[in-house]
């Protein structure tokens, strides 16, 4: 694993670069390490709808780490520094499992206490968060940062009659190429209101674009075939497992996320916790507001997983890992 030192952090602060294997395919990840002796929990984090992690998740993995967690911020498949053919190829079955094996790697990783971890998903990975919380009842907390929570529910908020027509026609086109063994057919991933793209809302564009640093390997493209499944993934149907505690911060004026099947999401969950900023999908992501969402969402790591030191669970343990059964 490669170490280099990371900006803003102390000197004694390290992030490893790290690969592991996603259903056979290499994932690349970085693990962000504090100043400390012992191994300190870890967050796992991972992206949103085509984000990849250079995208502010390191803004966010350093503030945990300044609080003494670990974080271990990840590419999905097919995006990014990970491996994986067709690039670009966006499927949130997948993207689950690739949640999946980053939380095998890392709790087999010495430099981590593997028994104390958390989970930290924004938009689409926010949904993966929640869903990924469901079935691993050995995570300790989960933070979902403006999540995806219904499919069906965002389609008819986000999507007018032409943008539906578009969308199945372009993911039918793709699903097509598909099938033919054909390079995938691609669209936008974000565009302006009067172009056509997966997500383009009004403040869609400006507001992911914004967010991107320079030299980033993120691609403004995405294989359609996910448009023919984005309304059937659903992790509200999940959320009566989650057994963690769990942070959901929303937004007010989110474009992308209706706010009322947010409220009816942690409303189902036994240990949820809701924090509403008046703002929209990506005012979360920088100042004004960037301060004061990271230290909510550190606070409440802290609070969970430096607080909890749980005895190691066997294979046949109630709430073991092994156990748990899977479902996208």
């Amino acid at each position: 694993m490669m170490e280099t030192a990371f900006e803003n952090a102390a000197a004694t602060s390290r992030r490893l670069e790290v690969r592991f294997d996603s259903e056979g395919t290499r994932c690349a990840a970085w693990l962000f390490l504090p100043a400390s002796a012992d191994p300190p929990p870890v967050v796992v984090m991972g992206h949103g709808f085509s984000g990849v992690r250079d995208v502010r998740l390191p803004t966010y993995a350093e503030r945990f780490v300044e609080r003494g967690l670990a974080a271990f911020v990840f590419d999905y498949r097919y995006f990014g520094d990970s491996a994986g053919q067709p690039r670009q190829l966006l499927s949130w079955k997948k993207q689950l499992e690739d949640w999946r094996a980053a939380l095998s790697h890392v709790r087999r990783m010495p430099e981590v206490d593997g028994t104390r971890i958390g989970l930290w998903g924004t938009s689409f990975g926010g949904g993966h968060a929640i869903v990924t919380a469901a079935n691993d009842h050995d995570v300790l907390a989960a933070v979902a940062q403006v999540p995806h929570v219904d499919g069906a529910a965002s389609l008819r908020t986000a999507g007018s009659l032409g943008y539906m027509a578009r969308a199945m026609t372009a993911g039918v086109r793709d699903a097509m190429h598909a099938a033919l063994g054909k390079e995938p057919y691609y669209v936008p991933a974000v565009s302006p209101p009067d172009t056509f793209g997966c997500l383009n809302t009004d403040d869609s564009y400006g507001g992911f674009l914004d967010l991107v640093p320079p030299e980033s390997t993120w691609k403004n493209q995405v294989a359609a075939r996910i448009l023919l499944t984005l309304g059937l993934y659903r992790p509200i149907t999940h959320a009566r497992n989650v057994r963690c505690p769990l942070l959901v911060v929303a937004a007010r004026r989110d474009s992308l996320i209706p706010l009322s099947a947010v409220e009816r999401l942690v409303a189902q969950v036994p240990l949820g916790r809701l924090k509403i900023f008046d703002t929209g999908h990506f005012g979360v992501y920088k100042e004004p507001l960037f301060d004061e969402v990271a230290n909510l969402e550190a606070d409440f790591l802290v609070e969970h997983l430096l607080a909890s030191r749980p005895a190691t669970t066997t294979a046949t343990g109630e709430h073991g890992s092994t156990a748990s059964t899977w479902r996208a």
